[in-house]
Order: structure tokens, then sequence, then C-alpha cells
């Protein structure tokens, strides 16, 4: 193996310090709002009577997924087959899968884990030609699937777009002996407008109803059916609906929020000040934890800095990253100082255009720390993630696994 491919992007050494030994751009978790995150989104979902099934598609860290788990999740959350295997290799045998499984090499994947009877999975069906090419796959194979009924919304995404069209597809399943109804799971994040608060609760009531109707009549193949809904802007909403129709007495509700875990410094923490708004009995919320950091690379004009990020290492489909904080590069213990002044107007695949505050001065070789927005979009872009704790010394290197 060369040099070259030795060096995994964002690896450090365990007890490297960030501002003299990490070679930049880094990925960077702060451990304390980290660990503040998972405890403040369990007791959350606890406190809601539900279990939470946080979604690993976020940052596809197993660390972090034992983390999750050890701190009291009911399993994880994950988008394919692939992101389940390696959820799987990471230790995790608990997987709702919120996504249909498409595919004979999907379905192949799923079907290799399924010969451990440790591994408890979920996936998502929502068309009658889904459910037929699964059955008659898993049955060659003498496996049964859990599969849980999409109901979706009209002009969102996946899921059956009327009630009616979810009886008739449980009539399917049923006619599957290799396939076992689970539940039944919604997403409501593709509803928007002036009317989304109303819009979401006469979703999850709509998917209440569903629930109770399918079990009534005898459609699910589990004592206590799973029902579940959640992504991580309107979480309180769900639970609240969900309590409010005491879904948990009659079935065993799961909530799936991912970007929670990290947190951020744009879309989430826009949607978390709507959540404390609606929740005055929370005395606080999230906390960012993930941060992207990198050197001043060029000052080419008064007022204008290029900083060596871009594309290639931060999100920037839900706004640009954030400046946050400024330190001097091998100056330990390091002291911050604050650049939100500035603002970073683009970025290209390795560079970001930042405009200077007035009373901001900074030399090559300086290096600014940066909030992000949408953190699952920050977390692909690195192989490995630096673990820091109060004084900015690597603590652990957290891998990914995209």
């Amino acid at each position: 193996m060369s040099a070259f491919n030795a060096v995994e992007k964002g690896a450090a050494a365990v007890g490297a310090h960030l501002v003299r030994d990490v070679s930049l751009p880094a990925l960077v978790l702060h451990r304390d709002a980290l660990a503040h995150n998972i405890r403040w989104m369990q007791a959350f979902v606890s406190n809601s009577g539900a279990e939470l099934a946080p979604h690993g598609k976020t940052s596809m860290m197993p660390a972090l997924f034992q983390r999750q788990i050890a701190a009291g999740a009911w399993g994880i959350t994950l988008a394919n087959a692939v992101q389940t295997r390696a959820a799987y290799a990471g230790g995790v045998r608990r997987v709702l899968m919120a996504n249909q499984l498409v595919g004979a090499p999907n379905m192949a994947l799923i079907a290799d884990l399924l010969a451990d009877p440790a591994f408890d999975f979920h996936c998502m069906v929502d068309h009658p030609d889904n459910v037929a090419d699964l059955g008659l796959f898993f049955a060659a194979r003498g496996l049964r699937l859990n599969v849980m009924i999409e109901y979706g919304v009209v002009g969102g995404r996946c899921g059956c777009r009327s009630e009616q069209q979810v009886r008739d597809l449980a009539k399917a399943i049923k006619a599957q002996p290799a396939l076992a109804l689970s539940g039944i799971e919604g997403y409501e994040g593709v509803i928007h407008g002036e009317h989304a608060v109303s819009g979401i609760r006469e979703f999850a009531a709509s998917l209440v109803r569903l629930a109770v109707e399918l079990q009534d009549s005898g459609a699910f193949d589990l004592p206590k059916p799973i029902i579940t809904a959640s992504g991580s802007a309107w979480y309180d909403l769900i639970a609240e609906s969900f309590q409010t129709q005491n879904a948990a007495g009659r079935f065993l509700s799961v909530l799936r929020p991912g970007s929670y875990v990290a947190h951020d410094h744009g879309i989430y923490k826009e949607a978390q000040c709507c959540v404390l708004d609606r929740r005055s009995d929370l005395d606080e919320g999230l906390r960012p934890a993930l941060e992207v950091w990198a050197h001043v690379q060029s000052l080419p004009e008064p007022g204008f800095a290029v900083i060596a990020l871009g594309k290639r290492d931060v999100a920037y489909d839900a706004g640009l990253p954030v400046p946050l904080k400024r330190y001097k590069a091998g100056i330990v213990p390091a002291q911050g100082d604050d650049v939100s002044a500035c603002k970073v107007t683009a970025v290209m695949d390795q560079h970001a255009f930042m405009t200077v505050a007035p009373g901001v001065e900074l030399r090559i070789g300086d290096i600014l720390s940066f909030g992000t927005s949408h953190p699952c979009l920050t977390f692909d872009k690195w192989q490995v993630g630096c673990l820091v704790d109060e004084q900015l010394q690597v603590i652990e290197s957290l891998e990914t696994c995209f």
C-alpha cells in the first residue's frame, strides 16, 4: 500500500491537538455536545412513551450507533441494504429500513443477514409488485421477511397515497407466506407550507387510524405491531400525536430522528427553535456538535479570504458553512476568537470564498472552525471524524462506512 493510500481523509492520532497536529480540513465532533444530544433525545422519546430508532444514514458511524443503543435506542434506522450490512458489521442487530427493498442483489444482502436469528429486520413496501417480488425471493430461500406498509402523502416521497391502497396492500401481503406484516410507517418531513403543523397532525392521525383498522382486521403478524414516523424536524408533533391517540397502548411507537446526534448551525438549529417554542416544558435543546475545521489559504484582496474548504468537505445544499472561531495554528492551549461576523459567500470543489468582517485580522495558516447546515451531507464526505474534548484534543477517531 502506498503512503498516499494509507492516509484516510480526516484521520488523526488519538492525543493529537486540532490546532497543532491534525491535517486540515477535518471533520470535528465535540464529545460533550454529542453526549448531551444522545441523552437529550433518548430522554425526550422515552418520556413520550415511545421507542427511538435513530436514522443512521446521517452519520454512518457505527461507533455512534453503539453509543445510541447503549443509551437506550430500540434499534437503528437505515436507508438501504448496503447501509444495513455496514451497520450489522458494526454490531447493530435491529434495523428498521425506512425504504423499499428492491432488486434481487439487495434482497440477497438482507437474506444473508437473516441467516442470523438474532438479527431483527423490517423494511417498507408500498406496491403490490414489490410485495410479489419479495414474497417470491424470500420463499425460495426458506426465509420470512418482516415488512411494513409505508403510507405517504400526495406529492411526497414513497408510500401508498390513499387509505384504500393501504388496505389492498395488506391483503396482498397476507397472500405471501414468506412475508410478515409487522407494522405501518410514514414520513411527515415532506409536508411543508403555511399549514404544515396541522397537516402533520392530520397525517399522524390518519396513520394511527389505519394502524388500528389493520390491527382490528387481523392484518398484522405481530401481537404488538410497530407504528413509526418522524424525521429530525417535527419529532415533537409525531410524539404528541401518538400520545394523544394512545398509539403506544396498542402499538410499539417508534420515532426516527437522525440529525439530532450532531445537530447543526442551520436548518436543524431553526427546527429546534420551533420545537422549543412549541414545547415550553423543554428547558434545553440540542447542541451543535459538528464542525469542519480548515486553514486560511489565501488573502488575495482586502476584506476577502479563500479558505481551504469546499464542496468535497462540507454540505452546501441547505446553506453555506458558518464561520465560528479563529485559532492561531500551533498555539496550545488554543484560544478561539469570534469570527461569526465573517460570511462564506460561495464554495467551489476545494475552496470557500469568505468576506472578512471589519476588525477581524487574518493571516495565512490561521485555522477557522465552521458550523454546517444539514449534517447528513457533511458526514458523507469523510472517512474519519475527530472526536475532541474541551481542550480540542483528539480522544477518538470515528470511522464512517458510506
